[in-house]
């Protein structure tokens, strides 16, 4: 079946500028470097031991720097641009956008970009790492879009020849990179069918053979990015063109002004030191007592305060922090910024930023949060963030307890209480991270027999602490944050459960052997601290154990019907004669581990089925002790910790703005990872809003069927009608904030009393496999069962997402301090670019505007949401791959 003229009309279009008609100077961004530095044999350092000092022979990851230019026949066109200086932790990393002194229309056709990566040698000589060169026009004269993977030749500098190619040759045929590249490019550009779950699951597993080949090479890979030319929001690509090409003129290729390396720019500035040290002395702290800020000052410090968690101070600014640290003791809200002035590094300094921290006013249990980020290592810090977290209620800190298993990786080992085994042991061990965890934990420690029931009812949270602490080999000064969240877990049953499951996941994770290790001993602690309980302790213990069997004995059901050959409705029959069985049908009531408050005695045979899936998902009618049906839907083969961390920031965001009394009518249904492959995922009675369009015609008629009344506006109830603009309302702004992709009409629900809700998180914080994605997913559907743009439930609608993002921006700092907890999980679409997660959700808050500013923003979003061309075109596209795929 052909598509549509219009269509085909649109899709063969190419827009394009020529190179001659851009007046601007040529950008490129360097990313991230990837690979393993050689290391010198033995003869190499006999013969010249300053190698040994290079920062590559360092364990640590060295201070690197590129220099780019472009050449022309082999001849530099410029003296070399150079990136600026950056420290490394963990990876090169360096994110910077250079601005090359040549402009567009002054790049020759046949022009190459050399980059060359050095490392610094002695105090007057660098070593190149390796050099890369690419061709800054492609074979049909188009400038290269989009992000490159280039191959740094070890050891050489790039000079514009073809000694150092940084892409491999077309005959080739051992590059999986290079076709993988091209045929991620064929999909792009529109050349290949897209199935979204399938391209899903194919970018991750091309992203990991990208990653693998990377690591077995010999070769360094550099990622550049060359800029997007965007002209009334449409891109455009740049063909190179040279106008009058047959009048020789003679221009000047070197410019005027070139920019000469400093050679002291990463030398220490001895005045600035100095000032330091003077400024934070022990005398300057009697002094700094009793001085107040004057008007000007004062102002200064109240906008330092209210900078994000991401911004960095000047040496002024936390001089000035400083300064005034005792005026600001009743800032709860200044405490954080004073502890990021403090060079944790200088024992004095150290030692008076101890003391004021505990004069100071306490803060908030959600400030507490952002001392919990791997930027604050100090152990004092962390216990004060403990404290503090002490003081919020079982219901606050459930909210958060995902991230604050995940910061338990930012925990000193001492503090873990991580028990220290010898090498010897280590080399002894023979099974692996999966089988350790593959059983029941909470079974193993009953085995072990380490601690004695003492039958004491009356066990309190500091009782369970000090048995929590005896079984590590070294004891914590206070409440470091795992005895924490141990004992607040052992005195209630909800926040024992998901504790337990977030842990479980942690150590099947196995990316990171320590952390991995670090995890099981916090599991093991928790067990011998319920065993250790009273009776509602061991209660609990048993309570986790059997949830762990159950689920154990549901995976073994998928794997049966995985297994079993046939088509759908057999296997449907299969799994329900399978649960028509007295361990399913009846049994001792249990929580449910997607909801504890919800206590399941049986399964409904009946009322089992599998869902139209690769995986087979597997839907199940739980029989709760009220007699009433609760459904969820168990997932084999599929990792659901992005869903889960997506829905729980919707409840947070949900809860929030209840506190507002803004009652939205949202459903975050409950998702919950029992594994890194495995999870359960509340199922909601509702309707996909394409079958609704297909079955109804639009979804007033939906409503008027549902939920007709003669008097009331469009024949719908108002309550309806109320609901709907409400859900549409909460839904586009918390969409947008996450910055949620891949929407389209099957992936928004609608129930029968009118609440829209969205399923299926697989692309966020930015991620979409469309292309132009409007900002915020308001189809012309949607804003049609509102009455259309001029109807006073579209004016309600606006209005509502004026309110929500207002009073959702008051809270931006407690969603960016939960997001830089996140940046090590293993959540897809973080793992991809972690360095940027707390960047891109800051961005879509607008800190920058006021509030005014902000709501003529979020108006401006939503008008170009509506009318937005491209998601139309991408929404018909989509109907006719799921026309075809039925």
């Amino acid at each position: 079946m052909a598509a549509p003229p219009a269509l085909i009309d649109i899709q063969d279009k190419f827009r394009y500028v020529y190179s001659c008609d851009v007046d601007a100077f040529l950008q490129i961004k360097i990313g991230t470097l990837e690979g393993k530095p050689k290391v010198e044999n033995y003869r190499e350092f006999i013969e010249d031991p300053q190698l040994k000092y290079t920062g590559l022979q360092q364990s640590s990851c060295p201070d690197l720097y590129a220099t780019l230019t472009v050449f022309l026949d082999g001849k530099p066109m410029f003296m070399p641009v150079r990136t600026a200086y950056k420290a490394f932790n963990t990876r090169w990393n360096w994110n910077e956008w250079i601005q090359l002194p040549i402009k567009y229309q002054d790049l020759p056709r046949h022009a190459q970009l050399g980059i060359t990566i050095w490392d610094i040698y002695d105090c007057n000589n660098v070593k190149p790492v390796g050099g890369t060169t690419v061709s800054l026009f492609g074979k049909h004269g188009s400038l290269r879009q989009g992000i490159h993977d280039l191959r740094v030749w070890p050891t050489k500098v790039a000079n514009g020849d073809d000694s150092t190619p940084g892409k491999t040759s077309k005959d080739s045929s051992e590059d999986v990179m290079s076709k993988l590249a091209k045929l991620s490019k064929k999909h792009r550009k529109g050349r290949m069918m897209k199935v979204d779950w399938l391209d899903r699951l194919t970018f991750r597993e091309i992203e990991m053979v990208n990653e693998r080949e990377k690591r077995n090479s010999s070769f360094f890979y550099l990622m550049i990015e060359f800029p997007r030319i965007i002209h009334s929001g449409i891109e455009h690509a740049i063909v190179y063109f040279e106008k009058d090409a047959g009048n020789i003129e003679y221009v000047q290729v070197y410019p005027a002004i070139v920019k000469v390396p400093d050679p002291e720019i990463l030398l220490e500035n001895l005045v600035e030191s100095k000032h330091h040290r003077l400024t934070r002395s022990v005398r300057s702290g009697t002094m700094s007592r009793d001085i107040k800020p004057n008007a000007a000052k004062r102002d200064k410090l109240m906008s330092i305060i209210e900078y994000p968690p991401t911004k960095t101070m000047t040496s002024e600014e936390k001089d000035m922090i400083w300064q005034f640290r005792f005026y600001l003791t009743s800032q709860k809200k200044a405490l954080t910024k004073f502890l990021k002035c403090v060079n944790w590094n200088h024992v004095q300094e150290t030692k008076q930023a101890v003391e004021v921290l505990h004069i100071w006013n306490p803060i908030d249990a959600v400030d507490a949060l952002e001392l919990l980020t791997p930027q604050f290592t100090n152990r004092n810090v962390r216990q004060y963030a403990v404290t503090r977290l002490k003081q919020a209620s079982d219901e606050d800190l459930l909210l958060y307890l995902l991230q604050l298993v995940q910061a338990l990786r930012y925990d000193i080992k001492d503090e873990v209480g991580v028990e220290s085994s010898s090498e010897a042991n280590k080399e002894n061990e023979e099974e692996s991270l999966v089988d350790k965890v593959d059983g029941n934990l909470i079974d193993e420690s009953l085995e072990e027999g380490a601690l004695i029931d003492t039958g004491d009812e009356s066990i309190t949270p500091t009782d369970l602490l000090a048995t929590v602490t005896k079984t590590s080999t070294k004891k914590t000064d206070g409440w470091d944050l795992a005895s924490f969240l141990v004992a607040r877990a052992c005195t209630n049953d909800k926040i024992a459960n998901f504790f337990y499951w977030y842990l479980l996941v942690e150590c099947k994770d196995g990316r990171d052997r320590k952390v991995t290790d670090m995890y099981l001993d916090i599991m093991r602690r928790f067990s011998k601290a319920l065993l250790s309980g009273n009776h509602e302790c061991r209660r609990r213990r048993s309570m986790l154990g059997r949830e762990q069997k159950f689920l154990d004995k549901i995976t073994e059901l998928v794997k049966q019907i995985q297994q079993f050959s046939g088509n759908r409705k057999k296997k449907i029959e299969k799994l329900q004669q399978l649960l028509d069985t007295p361990d399913f049908v009846s049994f001792e009531p249990l929580p449910l581990p997607i909801n504890p408050d919800i206590r399941v005695k049986g399964i409904v045979p009946q009322k089992a089925g599998i869902f139209k899936s690769a995986l087979m998902p597997m839907k199940l009618t739980f029989r709760t002790t009220q007699n009433k049906d609760y459904v969820a839907i168990f997932k084999n083969g599929d990792d659901l910790r992005q869903d889960q961390l997506v829905l729980q920031i919707i409840t947070l965001m949900d809860k929030l703005l209840m506190r507002e009394n803004l009652d939205l009518k949202l459903i975050p249904y409950n998702v919950l990872a029992t594994s890194i492959t495995q999870g359960l995922v509340q199922f909601i009675d509702s309707q996909a809003v394409a079958q609704i369009l297909k079955d109804e015609g639009s979804i007033q008629n939906y409503f008027r069927k549902e939920g007709p009344s003669e008097g009331s506006p469009y024949g719908i109830q108002p309550e309806m009608m109320d609901t709907y603009v409400k859900s549409c309302a909460g839904y586009c702004v918390i969409t947008y904030i996450l910055g949620v992709g891949d929407r389209h009409l099957d992936n928004l629900m609608l129930t029968k009393e009118g609440n829209l809700f969205h399923i299926d998180f697989g692309y966020i914080l930015g991620r979409d496999p469309k292309p132009f994605p409007p900002p915020m997913k308001l189809s012309k559907e949607m804003v049609e069962g509102m009455g259309g743009t001029t109807s006073e439930y579209y004016q309600q609608f606006r209005k509502l997402c004026f309110t929500a993002f207002l009073h959702l921006r008051r809270y931006a700092n407690l969603f960016l301090n939960l997001f830089s907890l996140m940046v090590d999980a293993s959540v897809p679409d973080i793992a991809l670019e972690p360095d940027k997660t707390v960047k891109k959700v800051q961005d879509k808050f607008r800190l920058d505007l006021s509030d005014e500013e902000a709501i003529q923003y979020l108006q401006a979003l939503i008008d170009e949401s509506v009318s937005a061309v491209f998601a139309s075109l991408a929404e018909q596209i989509h109907k006719f791959a799921q026309y075809w795929r039925r």
